[in-house]
């Protein structure tokens, strides 16, 4: 049996605007209003679920999306970084970033380390792998990315190179633990 993983990154925020980690803030009204258009434009799926971010539960309600929401697709734990710029923790911490931009297994901030994100990605994905009739999940960013790393079996190493934009689709297809990747869709695309 073919799986079908399709993942949604969330819309435009104020906190994504100033590369701030999450805040718990919503959308603003410009992603609001690009996710409220492009309502219609996802497949259908058998399971909706969405990450218990503030921003993806937004993003799920603007696309009028009836979604579950899935503790096991949480963000990225930061620990004390939470509501902080990259710019801020940068000043005050630069070989706390430096350490945690190079080493995919270093949580300097208390929280949860890229390594960490990859591995439970990586049991979501295996749990889901034989599911019939697909799942579409509105996670953030740092999800898609785990999730990509694992399914393409690279090093964790590779998480910052991949760049996830706002209101996109990653989706996601296989079989037997392989997985076949069509990335940054637009959901305005054919056949999201």
């Amino acid at each position: 049996m073919t799986s079908r993983v399709t993942l949604v990154s969330p819309a435009m925020s104020v906190s994504l605007r100033q590369a701030r980690f999450d805040d718990g803030g919503p959308l603003d009204e410009s992603g609001a209003a690009r996710a409220r258009a492009a309502r219609g434009t996802l497949r259908a799926a058998r399971r909706v679920l969405v990450s218990p971010t503030v921003r993806c539960r937004g993003t799920a309600s603007a696309l009028g999306l009836d979604a579950t929401e899935a503790a096991e697709l949480a963000a990225l734990d930061v620990g004390r970084w939470r509501g902080r710029t990259l710019d801020e923790v940068a000043a005050a911490e630069p070989g706390a970033v430096a350490e945690w931009l190079a080493d995919p297994g270093a949580a300097p901030h208390g929280g949860e380390s890229v390594r960490a994100l990859c591995a439970r990605t990586g049991r979501w994905l295996e749990s889901v792998q034989e599911s019939q009739g697909g799942i579409l999940a509105v996670v953030e960013p740092e999800f898609v990315r785990a999730v990509v790393v694992v399914a393409l079996g690279t090093a964790p190493e590779t998480f910052w190179r991949l760049d996830v934009p706002p209101l996109t689709a990653t989706a996601l297809t296989g079989r037997a633990g392989r997985w076949n990747l069509r990335l940054g869709q637009p959901l305005d695309a054919e056949g999201t």
